[in-house]
Formats: structure tokens, sequence, C-alpha cells
């Protein structure tokens, strides 16, 4: 993976880790983030926490990802989304879905498996390309 790579997949996984995992219930080591509080909003809340999942598909898409991984990074945020339809049960069960850390976990797996099949550079050429 290269530098510009691996920056975008930590950036990516910052958007995740806001949206799924940025708080704590206190006492308890369950984390939610403002994809759940988000989706408290009857209706609205689900449809607008959309954006940022699509959002990352978008960089996995940028980054070369294949189909069937962007296909089922795609099932993730539509079953995330209509869980989170259904009120108070989905709400509840939004907390343990966490399809954005889901997602930026298969891209990050992808993309360190890439890079460990990648061919090694050649003998001749060191790191600056010369």
């Amino acid at each position: 993976m290269t530098e510009d790579e691996r920056r975008e997949v930590e950036r990516l996984e910052r958007i995740a880790r806001r949206m799924d995992r940025a708080f704590r219930f206190p006492f308890t080591d369950i984390r939610f983030g403002w994809d759940s509080i988000l989706g408290l909003v009857p209706g609205i809340g689900d449809t607008l926490t959309v954006a940022p999942a699509i959002y990352i598909v978008h960089g996995a898409w940028r980054l070369g990802a294949s189909t069937p991984l962007l296909l089922r990074m795609s099932g993730n945020i539509a079953i995330d989304w209509i869980v989170g339809l259904v009120p108070v049960v989905g709400d509840i069960l939004d907390v343990g879905l966490k399809a954005n850390s889901r997602n930026v976990a298969l891209l990050r797996a992808r993309m360190e498996r890439a890079a460990h099949d990648a061919p090694p550079l050649p003998k001749n050429l060191d790191q600056t390309g010369r």
C-alpha cells in the first residue's frame, strides 16, 4: 500500500469511527456514534447517515476496490439503513451493526492483501524510483 493509499484508508477509518464508535455508554464497553444518534430521528435520521457511508464506499472505489467488495460494502449500508428504519428495536440494533467500521475493515484488509501480493520492486530500483 502506498503512503497516499494508507493516508486515505486512515481518513476513511476516522469517518467510520465518528459514525460508529465516537462515544461510549457509561460503565460499559458499548460504543456508538453519530449514526446511532441521528438514527433516533424518525425516518430522516437513518437516511442522513447514508451520506457518509456512501462516501466511504466511494473512497474504496477511488482506491480501486473490486466490484464484489463494493457490492458487499453497499449491502452493509443497505442492511444498516433498513434495520435503522424500524422504530426503537432498529435503533438498538443499529448500535451493534456498525456498517461503516465493517466497511473500512474490509477495505483495509483488501488493501493490505493487495500490497502483500504485489510483486517486489526490481533490485536495481531504490525507493525513489531511480
